[in-house]
């Protein structure tokens, strides 16, 4: 059991930081795939660094947002909305809010107090990214909140809290990689931003539903259920070994076209629905977030930095699932991505932009791979961050990521699945992934080097 952990953060008053020099007085509309009703929300990420001599972290990375923000103008201004609940970016060179902090802990404790290396859930992020009175809506409200705070070994932790109408976790990671390019010195990010959000505005009216499709299952991401509470968030990390051992189960009309996000994605989907203990004859539903900016039909620029996600959907009954083999699963996620992974669905979602959001049933997975995004290279002038992705505050029940850690040595690099479930539960599906996991590799004869918080 790790050690609880509890801190001091000592914060600043928190400033607004906007453009370094005067950028266009406009108005922009966002896309039909921004302006749903599921992403008017905050999303928090961290990324934690090791210190090094040198520099303030603060005082650069302060510097450089100013900088970034001139390019990237329209995120120092104010969402509004206007005629039918549509969102505008006001561009009114505002900014975005800036918190200066330092806190009494050291990166090593920080590592010590969530296991093997840093993993979420983090002890006292709401200290380390701190909800500023009147920052947390989504309309009149700064579009990104950041929060420095220097530790007692020199690292530091660069916290940010984003509005995401206005990103995805690929367009956000592009912003901060701006901002880092800038901090090291660079004259200009080496990605010029993009608007182009009518790209991924609808071509029509809105489809009528799946004739199989569940009413509520046509949006993109899930609400929590309120009858759930008291969950357990946990993170399960794989190694290259157990990846390698999953991939090698497959059939071998899988086994070289499967992805890493296939096999872990369709083994999570198994593994829980045996620890929640779904009755065979029940439906059990997956989605998961593609991102759709590789699609020729869209023509989206590189650089755009609007949500360029959509959900896809796989759904069986749980005996069938888990009477199946993994490349049985596995061929259900390849199936459901080869099937919606299209223009007309991208087209098709932006359409139902209105339509109430997908929400979740005990039985569903859903599940977010932001491995992607790359929040674990942004170098900020001190070297990649020893981790960098979600804070985990916003995880909830029957919703997963998929995401890139290092272990507490810094050398060696794996995979995490975070998960939430009750807590009996959780202990059933801890033990599903290893029961697994431990027969593919003793029929493989793989040496174990998987490591479970």
């Amino acid at each position: 059991m790790a050690p609880v952990l509890t801190f001091a953060v000592r914060r600043r008053d928190p400033l607004l930081v906007g453009p370094a020099r005067p950028t266009p007085r406009e108005t922009k509309r966002v896309s039909d795939l921004d302006d749903r009703e599921v992403l008017r929300r905050q999303i928090p990420n961290v990324c934690f660094y090791r210190g090094r001599a040198g520099a303030d972290p603060v005082g650069v990375i302060r510097r450089a947002l100013g900088e970034a923000l001139v390019p990237y103008y329209p995120l120092a201004g104010r969402l509004r909305e206007v005629e039918g609940r549509r969102l505008v970016v006001d561009c009114t060179g505002e900014g975005v809010l800036f918190v200066e902090a330092d806190a009494d802990v050291r990166l090593a404790e920080l590592e010590a107090a969530t296991g093997l290396g840093l993993r979420p859930p983090f002890p006292c992020m709401d200290q380390l990214l701190y909800d500023v009175e009147g920052s947390g809506g989504v309309v009149g409200c700064p579009l990104l909140l950041i929060q420095v705070t220097r530790l007692l070994c020199g690292g530091f932790a660069l916290a940010f809290r984003i509005n995401h109408v206005m990103f995805d976790a690929t367009g956000v990671t592009q912003f901060v990689s701006a901002v880092a390019e800038l901090a090291r010195g660079l004259p200009s990010p080496t990605v010029a931003p993009a608007w182009s959000r009518e790209l991924l505005n609808a071509r029509g009216p809105p489809p009528p539903r799946e004739p199989l499709m569940p009413p509520h299952r046509d949006d993109a991401a899930p609400t929590l259920p309120a009858a759930f509470s008291g969950m357990a968030l946990q993170t399960f990390t794989f190694s290259p070994a157990d990846v390698a051992a999953l991939k090698n189960a497959l059939p071998p009309r899988l086994r070289d076209k499967a992805t890493t996000f296939d096999v872990l994605t369709a083994a999570a989907w198994r593994a829980r629905t045996a620890a929640l203990e779904v009755p065979p004859g029940e439906e059990v539903g997956l989605a998961f977030m593609a991102n759709v900016r590789g699609l020729p039909e869209l023509g989206l620029p590189a650089g755009y930095y609007g949500n360029a996600c959509v959900a896809l959907r796989a759904r069986a009954t749980a005996g069938a699932l888990r009477g199946g083999s993994l490349g049985d699963a596995v061929a259900q996620v390849r199936e459901a991505k080869a099937a919606m992974l299209t223009a007309e669905h991208v087209w098709a979602v932006a359409a139902r932009r209105r339509r109430p959001p997908v929400v979740l049933t005990a039985n569903d997975l859903f599940v977010s791979d932001i491995r992607g995004a790359g929040f674990h290279r942004v170098d900020l002038g001190w070297g990649e961050p020893v981790y960098g992705g979600t804070a985990a505050a916003d995880l909830h029940f029957g919703a997963s990521m998929l995401l890139p850690v290092r272990s507490i040595d810094g050398e060696e690099k794996g995979l995490a699945l975070t998960m939430v479930l009750p807590p009996l539960a959780m202990g059933r599906f801890a033990s599903e992934v290893d029961t697994l996991l431990a027969s593919l590799v003793a029929s493989a004869a793989v040496p174990e080097t998987r490591a479970k918080l």
